[in-house]
């Protein structure tokens, strides 16, 4: 069989991220990469052992070399790349947030619409091993009807980035889109159903007061408390503090149900504890009946863990994506899915400026949350 051949859009840490866990896959190859700074450019192409090498997506493109798009750009140049790459009919891996604003993402919606080949959002919590085994685990009944959702997050403050992107709302969409929709896609995935309310309470208490940019002082959430209510009654809530770096555990979720409790504890990467090394996952089953917790180690490949910060589902995403583009079938996270984590976000970051909970309409697709 023929190598897949790949092209990265969008070069920095995290297409860097995606650059090593496609390698790990059979059969593929990294072709091309396009980045405007030349710096990551570069330094992705000696990662892919050797891509080719574009200042811009529209000249790879035109090149013609790959079988399949990676965009993993900063988050408001999404809309525009993805305008771009449609009409190719490639499959296409977009990195969350689909587009920094709700308004953007609708549009990419109805551009696509259509269009034979897929676009596959990446949400990769989905795929952390010990989230995806807690996931069975409500679907097989465990915790018997699942009635809460809560999802906590302590961990470190934004990376710096090429041009300090990641410092302002108005390219990064505000920190309950950027890095919140992540959180929002699994509170859909595990209720089932759809947000009817969200109320955000959050500020800018701790990280970057001191920085500034061209004389833009950063704007973002670095903590935030989120609770939604969902149409089939369940209901879910956020715990966000990016200045906790110190936690063993990065990620601590927890669902409830009326048979008992399931919670995921997911550390965040080893190279933020030197020395330290990889601490592990762990899921804990609390039934209410009898009471006897069950704590259970979930491993995971250690190259697989050291391919990226998301603890290996990275990797298992881009083999499912691989998957369906050799088989055929649709993607596990849709450009809906990514469309209404990005409503989630803007819904939460309107409510947290304004202090007012904000109602969804009655139809999901009526709403008009910028």
């Amino acid at each position: 069989m023929s190598k897949l051949r790949y092209a990265i859009i969008g070069s920095g840490m995290m297409g860097q991220e995606h650059i090593r866990n496609i390698m790990l896959l059979p059969d593929t190859e990294i072709v091309a990469v396009s980045d405007p700074d030349e710096g990551m450019r570069e330094r992705a192409a000696a990662l892919s052992g050797g891509a080719r090498q574009f200042a811009d997506h529209r000249a790879l493109m035109d090149a013609g070399l790959a079988d399949v798009l990676v965009i993993a750009s900063p988050n408001h140049t999404h809309h525009d790349i993805l305008l771009d790459v449609l009409p190719a009919d490639l499959p296409i891996l977009v990195e969350k947030p689909l587009c920094s604003t709700a308004e953007t993402s609708r549009h990419i919606l109805a551009a696509a619409a259509g269009r034979k080949a897929p676009v596959w959002v990446a949400m990769e919590y989905r795929y952390m091993p010990p989230i995806a085994r807690m996931i069975e685990e409500i679907r097989a009944g465990t915790i018997g009807e699942t009635k809460m959702l809560t999802i906590r997050e302590h961990r470190f403050p934004f990376l710096h980035k090429v041009g300090h992107w990641n410092r302002f709302a108005a390219e990064t969409g505000g920190t309950l889109v950027e890095k919140c929709c992540h959180f929002f896609d699994l509170m859909r995935l595990v209720t089932q159903s759809e947000p009817v309310r969200i109320y955000a309470s959050g500020a800018q208490d701790v990280n970057h007061k001191d920085e500034a940019y061209n004389g833009r002082a950063p704007d973002i959430l670095d903590n935030a408390y989120v609770i939604a209510d969902f149409a089939n009654g369940m209901r879910a809530m956020l715990e966000l503090c990016m200045f906790s770096e110190g936690s063993w555990f990065q990620e601590h979720v927890s669902a409830m149900g009326s048979a008992g409790k399931i919670e995921a504890f997911v550390p965040g990467p080893a190279r933020f504890w030197p020395g330290a090394g990889e601490r592990a996952a762990e899921i804990v089953i609390s039934p209410r009946e009898p009471k006897s917790p069950q704590r259970r180690v979930i491993e995971v490949d250690p190259e697989i863990l050291a391919a990226g910060d998301h603890h290996g589902s990275t990797f298992y995403q881009h083999r499912l994506f691989r998957q369906m583009v050799l088989d055929g079938g649709v993607p596990e996270v849709s450009l809906e899915d990514g469309l209404r984590s990005v409503e989630m976000g803007a819904a939460a970051e309107l409510s947290a400026r304004t202090g007012q909970a904000v109602e969804f309409a009655e139809g999901w697709r009526d709403r008009q949350v910028a």
